[in-house]
């Protein structure tokens, strides 16, 4: 299990001190952003010569610049201390029909960003990625990158980097990582798009104050991120979370792992519209977005399709609720924006799997659209960053 805990700051004294203090400072920085040496000796327990040495080592790697000064009635006056904005990182976003690529800066502001199709075929898709790395890279010549970032429907082995169950992709194993370090000359960071909105939340939403947390992504497929007692679970073989592919219905439709009645195929994206069209008389080639536009308009047939959906997204988070009693569980998805309208529906359904107490708090995450690209600067910047991170 990786370690994201970000609010512990607490100092180490042993042969490692030094790489955990600069962890500790260089994520205060990022966190309390513009702050003063003296405020982070004091948030800290630091020395203030050992702050300073932190930082000035931190501003000779370019990770860290000086701001602005500040106002005291008296004394000298403080430079306040930010994150480098130019250095920055290219982040994918890896999807059954349509991949993202963009470019961030280290406070996951995104710069720039261009779309394209996914291949059938994951070589053909690894090059045209790599390709579109390589342009964003050279449109921004006045960034220094530190790395890639790509999130994907599926699950990465640990170690090799190996795509190994992406079965919404259609893919057999694959080795998306190595031609995209060779095509680019960067370091390649890969995980299932689930575990990139755990990490977007933690980063970037609030989600570190939260000690155990779960994320529902619901697309073409449903995928789980599971953020247990401040940690990040990965499981054997970097597996652990995959509820969209429990079972709710033994005679339900066949999935595409080639179970059958599995969440996802019952509470996904393509579930609606398989609901639509099986109770609209001319539903044509109807997309979700769509089905969206339709529900928005007030469509009776639309809406009914998605209260199906809410329903089936409800009952799977039952298994969710019962095992692992989160605080909080984060809905990311397109559906989110009728969240007055399903989110009822599903909170009905998790409150009556709550066994003592109450119900864990559902709610749909800040900025859907851009979590998965968002976890994805994280994910290249934690090692960096924090006392415990990796």
């Amino acid at each position: 299990m990786r370690r994201l805990n970000f609010t512990n700051t607490q100092v180490a004294s042993s042969e490692t001190a030094r790489d955990i203090n600069r962890g500790v400072v260089l994520n205060l920085i990022r966190r309390r952003q513009p702050i003063s040496r003296a405020d982070l000796a004091r948030v800290s327990g630091l020395q203030r010569s050992t702050v300073s040495l932190i930082t000035e080592q931190l501003i000779r790697e370019k990770w860290v610049v000086n701001g602005p000064l500040g106002r005291l009635p008296r004394g000298r006056r403080p430079t306040f201390l930010r994150l480098n904005e130019r250095r920055a990182i290219v982040v994918a976003d890896l999807r059954p029909k349509q991949s993202t690529v963009a470019v961030a800066d280290v406070n996951g502001r995104f710069l720039s960003q261009e779309s394209m199709p996914t291949c059938n075929h994951p070589a053909k898709t690894a090059a045209k990625l790599a390709a579109s790395i390589q342009h964003q890279m050279q449109s921004h010549p006045e960034l220094v990158f530190e790395g890639v970032g790509i999130s994907l429907p599926g699950r990465v082995e640990e170690g090799t980097g190996r795509i190994i169950f992406a079965p919404n992709l259609k893919w057999p194993e694959f080795d998306l990582k190595k031609p995209i370090e060779e095509a680019t000359g960067m370091q390649v960071e890969m995980e299932n798009a689930a575990n990139a909105c755990v990490l977007a939340e933690v980063w970037f939403g609030g989600g570190e104050i939260v000690r155990d947390m779960v994320v529902v992504t619901v697309s073409e497929g449903i995928g789980t991120g599971l953020f247990v007692n401040h940690q990040l679970a990965k499981g054997l073989h970097g597996v652990a979370g995959e509820f969209g592919h429990v079972p709710l219905d033994a005679d339900g439709p066949q999935c595409s792992c080639g179970g059958r009645g599995c969440w996802e195929i019952l509470g996904s994206n393509r579930a609606a519209v398989r609901y639509y069209s099986e109770s609209a008389a001319d539903s044509g080639s109807i997309t979700f977005e769509d089905l969206m536009m339709l529900a928005e308009t007030g469509d009776p047939l639309a809406l009914k399709a998605l209260e199906k959906m809410a329903h089936a997204i409800g009952r799977g988070m039952r298994s969710i609720v019962a095992g692992l009693a989160p605080e909080e569980i984060v809905v990311v998805g397109e559906f989110t924006r009728l969240w007055p309208r399903v989110g009822p529906t599903i909170e009905a359904e998790v409150a009556a799997a709550v066994l003592a107490g109450k119900p864990p708090r559902v709610r749909p995450a800040a900025d859907p659209g851009m979590a998965r690209l968002r976890g994805t600067v994280a994910l290249v910047l934690q090692k960096h960053f924090g006392a415990s991170s990796p």
